[in-house]
Parts: C-alpha cells; structure tokens; sequence
C-alpha cells in the first residue's frame, strides 16, 4: 500500500512542478528580474530532500511563491527493517512582503502547506505515515550576492491538522497506532540560494 502511494507521486511529481511554473508564471505583467527561483541547500542536509521555490513579484513589495519539498529516499541499514527514511511530498503557496525591496533585504512570509510524509527508522523502527494541511509563517533575510544571484537565510514554524498510521516497523505494515491530531512544527529553516530573472 505504501509503496504505491509513493509510486503514484513519483508519475505525478513533474505535473506538479508544470503546475507550479505556470501558476507563478501567470501573476502579473512580465518585465525584466520579476520572477526567482530558488533551492534550499539545508533541505539536501534532510536524507537529501529535493527542494525548489518559484516567485513572481507583484509590486515592489510583495511577491507570490509557490514550493515543492520532495523525498523518494529510503536508505537501508542492512535489511528492509532498519531502513532509515524521511520521505515526504510537500506543496506550499503563499508570499512574501518585503520592507525595503522586494527580493532584497528582510522578508516575512505567510504560507499554506499540504504534507504526505512517511518517516521511520531514524530514532526507532515504528514508521510514521499521513498528510498534514496547515498554514505557516517564515522570516528571514535575503543578501544580494549580484544582480542576479542572493544569498536567503530564515526560519519560521507551521500549524495545522495531521492524519496519521503509525506502523511496526518499515515494511511489516503490523499497524500500532491511527487517527488524527493538531501539530506544531518547524517548517523552513532556510539558507538557500536563489536565481532572479
């Protein structure tokens, strides 16, 4: 069963990625460094979590953005059992407003987020699956290397509801635990390079 989930977003994973160009794509008149896009190195540091941002600037202030966080990964410690995973598919839509300029300077940023996760392995063998939806808030500071390269730093939290399988083990699928719960988590603890065009 789980596999097959993964499987499935596996196949959907680039129709997400069109979907997220173009939405940015779309906002607002086109002109000359209004759009970024932008990876998080600290996310490859997590079991090497795939990680891209696309933006838009809409007024001098104020940029739209849009992400994607993806983990396929499952690293084996010897047999299926004690594998080590922190898999994950997360999509988020929000802003960014921006005091002084936009894609310069300090920034906060409110978000939307929708999580699939399956972690395991890590402290114990119990393998932990769901979906989380919530909303979430990051602040930070973006340097300007040049023109058309920045330096972004921030670190912000999320909010929200979480339905959740909890499993024996990664692969024995002997469910221990099930149901629904309210979380509070860090979310994006950032420093990322972006690439304005």
């Amino acid at each position: 069963m789980k596999s097959f989930v993964w499987n499935r977003v596996l196949s959907t994973f680039p129709v997400i990625l069109l979907c997220l160009s173009l939405f940015i794509a779309g906002c607002g008149r086109a002109s000359a460094q209004r759009n970024s896009v932008s990876t998080n190195i600290l996310g490859y540091v997590n079991f090497f979590t795939l990680n891209m941002e696309l933006s838009r600037s809409v007024s001098q202030h104020v940029s739209l953005e849009g992400g994607v966080k993806y983990n396929p990964f499952a690293f084996n410690m010897g047999d299926d059992e004690t594998s080590m995973r922190n898999k994950q598919l997360s999509l988020a839509l929000g802003g960014r407003y921006w005091p002084w300029h936009v894609y310069s300077g300090w920034w906060i940023s409110p978000k939307v987020r929708w999580q699939m996760f399956n972690t395991g392995g890590i402290i114990s063998s119990k393998t932990r699956e769901g979906d989380r939806v919530g909303a979430g808030i990051t602040a930070g500071y973006t340097y300007m290397l040049n023109p058309r390269f920045n330096l972004e730093m921030g670190v912000g939290g999320w909010l929200g509801k979480e339905w959740y399988t909890v499993y024996d083990c990664p692969v024995c699928g002997e469910i221990l635990d099930k149901g629904e719960k309210f979380f509070i988590l860090p979310n994006d603890i950032v420093i990322g390079v972006s690439y304005i065009f």
